[in-house]
């Protein structure tokens, strides 16, 4: 007993602090060790920006599963909304379109992505884990599990969009007259007589056969730019402390209003500190344990743990650092509501600004400053 009473995390740090006795949710303070015991450089107070997958309501169909962090979860998040969905080998995401754009990250498994533009041209692949899209907004498309069945994260650029509130065609025609459908097609109404009576949303389908075979057959051509991206194949950056992908409208021509890195922190190492000059950043973790301060000026700071499935957020231009708080790599996107990618590296800003004004405002001396780098290293290891 007295052994299990010591693995007990306690808000106390040296002479400060008490023992918390309960009632008490100790798997969720063991989560979040710098919330209970913050580091003495914590102070002020700051907006939440943590938030769960696991803490979310998940709506389950045929063909899968969908839960969602908006706005209402993580009131913080005002630029970017997101939907973490799963379907089974065959499970459809049915024919729909949205007012905000979407962008995703396959997760693992295959998928078959399907849409047409403004012009009628189609777009038609398959993706796998690691591989992007991006549908801009009020472009149709529609999401099929291939064999393996997949799982992936959608990001839209609105923290208030749901994913309950998209345009679907089963819902569209379950609530047009028949009559008028039947103007609309040219077909008998008998012809109609077994549309669904409601929206589908999701649905458990056959699995697609190859695209060849799968393609309308009248096509308008191809779209202009691919919505899909395949960012594994991308040659990252690399640096000592693990390695950096970026994906946004210079190398992903169709993804217009979201840039996204992909970063991946080896154990010891850390995405350095920095902050984003254009735009508010929306994290998903997806491997290991890390640990976030975020600078809020004024004297304001906090730090916040996170682990796979975890929603992170740094508020517009605030300074911040993740670390690899675990034993494996961390791994996690970070995301914008931009047409590209943009951070400025505190290590670069410093080797590029006089060394006697350095001194003067910090009290340090040319062996610090000989340190300092001119390039950029995005994730770093001592």
């Amino acid at each position: 007993m007295e052994q299990l009473k010591n693995k007990i995390p306690q808000p106390i740090r040296g002479d400060q602090g008490a023992t918390d006795e309960g009632p008490r949710n100790i798997e969720r303070d063991l989560q979040n060790p710098d919330l209970l015991v913050p580091p003495v450089t914590d102070s002020g107070t700051i907006p939440n920006l943590k938030f769960s997958f696991s803490d979310t309501h998940v709506r389950i169909e045929r063909g899968g599963w969908s839960r969602e962090v908006t706005v209402r979860e993580l009131p913080v998040s005002t630029t970017l909304a997101a939907v973490n969905m799963r379907l089974t080998p065959g499970g459809v995401r049915e024919l729909h379109w949205h007012k905000e754009a979407e962008w995703a990250y396959m997760l693992g498994g295959r998928a078959r992505i399907t849409a047409v533009d403004e012009n009628g041209r189609e777009f038609i692949d398959d993706v796998s884990e690691g591989d992007l899209w991006y549908f801009p907004s009020g472009i149709p498309h529609s999401i099929t599990g291939l064999k393996e069945g997949c799982e992936f994260l959608l990001v839209f650029d609105d923290g208030s969009f749901s994913e309950n509130s998209t345009f679907a065609i089963s819902d569209w025609f379950s609530h047009t007259p028949k009559d008028v459908l039947s103007a609309n097609f040219g077909v008998p109404e008998e012809a109609l007589k077994n549309i669904p009576p409601e929206e589908r949303y999701m649905f458990q389908g056959t699995v697609p056969g190859p695209i060849a075979k799968e393609r309308p057959h009248q096509t308008n051509g191809g779209v202009a730019h691919s919505f899909s991206y395949h960012l594994l194949n991308q040659e990252p950056i690399i640096t000592n402390g693990g390695k950096v992908r970026i994906a946004d409208s210079t190398n992903f021509t169709a993804a217009k209003t979201i840039a996204s890195a992909l970063v991946e922190i080896e154990p010891g190492g850390m995405r350095e500190l920095h902050w984003h000059p254009n735009a508010a950043e929306w994290q998903y973790y997806i491997q290991g344990k890390g640990r976030m301060t975020v600078f809020a000026s004024e004297g304001h700071a906090r730090t916040f743990d996170y682990q796979a499935g975890d929603v992170g957020y740094v508020p517009f231009a605030y300074g911040h650092y993740v670390q690899n708080t675990g034993e494996e790599p961390l791994i996690f996107l970070e995301m914008f509501k931009s047409d590209r990618f943009a951070d400025v590296s505190l290590n670069q800003w410093m080797s590029q600004t006089p060394p006697n004004l350095l001194k003067e405002t910090l009290n340090i001396d040319d062996k610090f400053i000989k340190t300092l780098h001119n390039d950029k290293r995005p994730v770093i290891k001592n």
